[in-house]
């Protein structure tokens, strides 16, 4: 009886250690990427990045081969949490205070450190944009452009994307039209436009999100400074890239996602998808036919949001026209 429960309890052991072995193989074997989202800033539903980057990770759950590590409130106090990272995206306030240029150039460094190992980047909404001489080399080097102060501009329209490009981020995604602080005139790697697919200087750039300003957008008001710019104007008739990808020399992959200021775009199918596919595309893993599937409730769109002060002003919206 003892050597028969010795056998029984032996085999087990040896099922057990089979189960702990492969499911840890699993998860050794999986793509991380780590999503990064900024302080509270903004009145309600606006820059709800805390909210947003849970809602994103809650979405990809589901995907075999990713595991997605969802950081909150800013750049991490323990930062180990980007070691063996296959992408790292940030959804945060930029500008001359952004989380990337703080501690004297250290997370600059850093984050050079994990694009020269292939590390994927992406940066979306105000986290897209940076003071060139802080950061904006490195951008370009990263993810192919960022939006510059006086060069860009961010009005607040409803373009068209009518047409989309052959690419993995665009996979499954339909023609959508959506209101959103869309920044334009992007400054781009080796002084491209970005409406245009090309190599720079081996960098692979890719514009996956393209529309044409109304000539009423360029005319301003822009959300700050108010505008317009004239050479803003000047490029009328142009498409701009509001989205875009670049595939690395170095093998990573990076992009910008210009979007991102309304908290409740994120229940619209085709403008969450494409946002999905590109943070699992950034990461080296297979984006499906079909794209990223998932679906978004109320309730999820309720949850995590920061407490923060009733808005009192509406923001000025510049329609544009369907037939982009």
């Amino acid at each position: 009886m003892n050597r028969t429960f010795a056998l029984v309890a032996f085999a087990i052991v040896l099922l057990l250690n089979g189960f702990l072995s492969d499911t840890t193989s699993h998860a050794a074997d999986a793509h991380k990427l780590v999503i990064i989202a900024g302080k509270p800033s903004h009145p309600p539903r606006m820059h709800e990045f805390n909210a947003g980057v849970q809602l994103l990770a809650k979405c990809l759950e589901s995907v075999d081969g990713l595991e997605v590590v969802p950081v909150l409130n800013g750049w991490p106090q323990d930062e180990s949490v980007f070691d063996d990272a296959d992408s790292v995206v940030f959804y945060m306030d930029g500008g001359r205070r952004h989380e990337i240029v703080q501690e004297e150039g250290r997370r600059l460094k850093l984050i050079d450190e994990w694009a020269e190992r292939g590390v994927g980047l992406g940066f979306m909404h105000f986290g897209v944009e940076v003071v060139a001489d802080q950061a904006g080399a490195e951008m370009l080097r990263w993810i192919g452009g960022h939006y510059e102060n006086a060069f860009s501009c961010n009005p607040i329209w409803e373009p068209t994307f009518a047409v989309l490009p052959d690419h993995p981020v665009t996979n499954g995604v339909k023609p959508f039209q959506i209101l959103d602080e869309w920044y334009f005139n992007i400054r781009f790697l080796g002084g491209i436009v970005g409406n245009d697919a090309q190599s720079i200087k081996d960098t692979k750039f890719q514009p996956i999100l393209l529309a044409t300003p109304s000539d009423d957008v360029r005319d301003g008001t822009y959300v700050y400074p108010k505008g317009p710019y004239s050479h803003i104007q000047a490029s009328a008739g142009r498409a701009e890239a509001v989205m875009w990808t670049v595939e690395r020399a170095d093998g990573g992959r990076g992009f910008g996602f210009t979007g991102g200021h309304f908290h409740d775009n994120w229940a619209n199918d085709d403008y969450r998808k494409v946002v999905l596919n590109a943070l699992v595309w950034s990461a080296q893993v297979e984006v499906p036919e079909n794209g990223i599937a998932s679906t978004v409730s109320d309730s999820m769109l309720e949850a995590n949001l920061d407490k923060k002060a009733p808005q009192k002003k509406k923001p000025k919206v510049k329609k544009q026209a369907k037939s982009e």
